[in-house]
């Protein structure tokens, strides 16, 4: 083999390698991204917790706020629209789903924080944004979150201004629902 032959070769292995590389990348950013935003609450994104570290003085509010995607004939909605909470309580608030159709639907909702800085400071120990929901034709429920603000968020330049968080979901249709919801 020519020394030539054998560059075109490496050179042809290193695209290929970097083309593999690429591929992987791709698969792996998606989840990737979702740690990122879960470790640093970027984009608004919440924190899972066991349980609340306990209530401090300094009340702030919490809005929740409920969205629908047009096609899940379901009709959502907070039962209350503001509370204010004292960092570190735990707290649950309700939310009502009802299916409005003659049939069992699924949705799956996904959430934000905003302001979104305010994201790494929101926990949530128990969520109905956690799995698929199943309602059964004409159902309502209660879905419940538990969550609390941690009270570090008084301590950080970046966000001890902030006096209203606001928690909002949208729920979308699943066509294809997994089998354990």
């Amino acid at each position: 083999m020519t020394a030539i032959a054998q560059r075109n070769k490496a050179v042809a292995l290193r695209a290929a390698l970097f083309g593999l590389a690429m591929l992987a990348l791709a698969f792996a950013s998606v989840p990737l991204y979702r740690i990122f935003c879960q470790v640093t609450g970027f984009g608004g994104t919440t924190q899972v917790a066991d349980n609340a570290p306990g209530a401090v003085a300094g009340q702030i509010g919490v809005r929740f706020d409920a969205n629908i995607e047009s096609s899940l004939p379901w009709k959502f909605a907070p039962e209350q629209t503001t509370i204010r909470v004292n960092p570190g309580a735990r707290t649950v608030v309700n939310y009502i789903s009802t299916n409005l159709v003659a049939r069992p639907t699924t949705g799956r909702a996904i959430f934000n924080v905003t302001p979104a800085q305010a994201g790494q400071y929101f926990s949530k120990i128990e969520c109905f944004c956690f799995t698929e929901q199943t309602l059964k034709a004409g159902e309502s429920v209660k879905m419940p979150v538990v969550f609390y603000v941690d009270p570090k968020i008084r301590e950080d330049a970046a966000t001890r201004h902030i006096d209203e968080i606001t928690l909002s979901y949208t729920f979308y249709p699943v066509e294809n629902p997994s089998s354990g919801s």
